[in-house]
């Protein structure tokens, strides 16, 4: 039996909110200085944090599926940064310029909060490993969680609330 969207959605929203705490933490207590590749996934994990949690406040049905659509969309976009981070941007001396660098002053959230989004590193002097894995593989791997949750929810006919 699964279980019904809503836990699944206000869950996954809780986990992206965390990533990006624990991100912090990693920067501001041990010195892991964000890149542009960084800030741009964690953008977009506090925009599916926020639509998951959106879903699981709407009725089920369609108005609960179309923030999970959105979701998912995002989700790909935070996989295909985390895999540009790892295996394009990081072999670089410089990742300035970039389609992330873009977004994120597009946006303006570096300079309105610029301990959570200000771009502090280059792509090759934030390539760090957690437990011996890349800390772009773990971003990875939760996008790709993210995006299963959410494309179950979107495309699951609502049983239960």
């Amino acid at each position: 039996m699964a279980l019904p969207s809503r836990p699944l959605l206000a869950g996954l929203g809780a986990a992206c909110a965390l990533s990006v705490g624990f991100a912090l933490y990693a920067q501001h207590q041990w010195g892991m200085e964000p890149c542009p590749w960084c800030i741009l996934q964690r953008i977009l994990f506090v925009a599916v944090a926020v639509l998951s949690l959106v879903g699981a406040a709407l009725p089920a049905g369609w108005p609960r599926r179309a923030p999970a659509l959105g979701g998912v969309l995002l989700s790909a976009s935070g996989m295909a940064a985390a895999l540009w981070q790892h295996f394009v941007a990081a072999r670089t001396n410089s990742c300035a310029l970039t389609l992330a660098d873009k977004i994120i002053s597009g946006l303006g959230l570096d300079t309105r909060w610029p301990e959570v989004f200000e771009v502090r590193a280059s792509c090759a002097d934030a390539a760090v490993n957690l437990i011996g894995v890349p800390f772009e593989f773990w971003s990875l791997a939760l996008f790709a969680i993210a995006g299963l949750v959410l494309l179950t929810v979107a495309v699951t006919p609502a049983r239960r609330a």
